[in-house]
């Protein structure tokens, strides 16, 4: 990979899930901050229109390596490719998940595999990797959710993926933080990214309005408090009322509400 001495100096910036919105807000962000990037995703097509758009706003070096991150050997060839082009990690953001939706019932063994892998396993892989294959210094930001705050009946997998994210994050962060590697969760809410997502919001009535933050704005916080080298954050001030209002609330009503709310709807588009 070709880079100039400054950035050779300071490492590239590996970025999952780099097609989806907020993938790419980092993409931009990210480039804009003088970062080289290495980005991935499942679309070839789709890491092409991305670096496109990029080189098109930034003079940053981009690199592209389509993987499923749920396919080991997928994830391997990602690691080799990396470590071939002789770059060494400063940012790792892990954006890749699958926010499936549905009774448990109706899952399948693949899609249960699938969805931990894709939300938890592949994460946890490239921070190890990342750590192995770290410039001077490493910041590493897991996107997790405020979903992972709570259990979420209809939305079981996808809360206790990504409440094991921020658990896992925080701990490895105490691990390796004598090693200029440093660790943060980010919980956002919704945002508007998909279609769905965006009806799903409409349908939460002027709350869901207010806690939306857009994907560009969510990718600045984040970095903000990675730079800042705090353990965890839930950015956007009606997210984090939300996380303290409901703290109170007996845990059996908490349960028996987001039932009644999430069991209308079903989303499985991965």
């Amino acid at each position: 990979m070709q880079q100039n001495n400054e950035i050779l100096k300071d490492g590239v910036a590996l970025i999952t899930g780099a097609t989806g919105g907020l993938g790419t807000a980092f993409a931009y962000l990210l480039a804009r901050n003088g970062y080289d990037l290495f980005l991935t995703g499942r679309s070839m097509d789709k890491l092409k229109e991305v670096r496109a758009m990029v080189k098109a706003k930034y003079r940053v070096n981009i690199s592209i390596f389509p993987a499923d991150l749920c396919k080991k050997n997928d994830r391997i060839a990602l690691m080799r490719e990396v470590s071939n082009s002789g770059a060494k990690i400063s940012m790792l953001v892990n954006v890749a998940g699958a926010d499936i939706q549905k009774a448990f019932k109706d899952y399948t063994q693949d899609k249960i595999s699938f969805q931990c892998r894709a939300n938890f396993e592949s994460a946890i892989a490239l921070c190890h990797f990342a750590i192995k294959q770290k410039a001077e210094t490493l910041h590493i930001i897991n996107i997790s959710s405020v979903s992972g705050i709570y259990p979420m009946p209809y939305f079981a997998i996808y809360s206790a993926t990504k409440a094991a994210l921020t658990s896992f994050s925080v701990a490895l962060r105490e691990e390796v933080k004598k090693e200029n590697v440093y660790v943060t969760a980010v919980l956002p809410g919704a945002m508007p990214t998909r279609a769905d997502i965006k009806e799903q919001i409409k349908g939460q009535g002027l709350w869901g309005l207010l806690a939306a933050k857009s994907p560009d704005w969510v990718a600045e916080q984040a970095l903000n408090a990675a730079y800042k080298n705090k353990a965890k954050v839930i950015p956007g001030f009606w997210n984090k009322m939300m996380r303290v209002s409901t703290a109170w609330i007996p845990s059996t009503w908490r349960m028996r509400f987001i039932a009644k709310r999430w069991s209308k709807i079903t989303k499985d588009n991965f």
